[in-house]
């Protein structure tokens, strides 16, 4: 990291931006880090640990320490799909639900459908029976005055 300039924010552990601490880690050198800011460049504001003796040491210890507003966008956006995973799951629950009821009811109209027509079927049966009768009542009954009048017609 030579070449930029870098201020010293403290020595040994310091707070991060949720109020809590960072902790330190030993540099190549046996010291313990310290958290730096940048200062300039293209990562301008995002903290570091270096060695607390830089830059006037040859140890060359560097590590990033997380930055907390992008953890904590990352962990909002993972709470958000969460979220909609849960919702999409209990619709999805209901929909299923929903879907099995309506099943069920045209199962049952399916069965409904069935009873008619077994019942229309038994009807025509009947139907034809009874126009089959009918007929042969009909038919009897012009035999029976056909008989009738032969006999009137004799007995005279």
């Amino acid at each position: 990291m030579t070449g930029l300039n870098q201020s010293t924010v403290g020595s040994g552990s310091s707070s991060n931006s949720r109020g809590g601490m960072v902790p330190p880690f030993l540099c190549e050198c046996g010291n313990y880090s310290v958290v730096r800011t940048v200062k300039r460049g293209p990562n301008i504001g995002i903290k570091f640990h270096g060695c607390p003796l830089w830059p006037n040491t040859k140890c060359e210890f560097f590590r990033w320490i997380p930055d907390n507003n992008k953890l904590d966008n990352l962990q909002l956006q993972i709470l958000e799909a969460n979220t909609t995973i849960a919702q999409m799951e209990y619709e999805k629950k209901l929909m299923e639900e929903k879907i099995k009821k309506l099943q069920t009811k045209k199962d049952n109209l399916e069965e409904d459908v069935q009873e008619m027509k077994n019942e229309l079927c038994q009807m025509r049966i009947e139907m034809m029976k009874s126009s089959r009768n009918e007929r042969n009542g009909t038919m009897a009954l012009y035999f029976s005055w056909f008989f009738f009048s032969l006999v009137v017609f004799w007995l005279k």
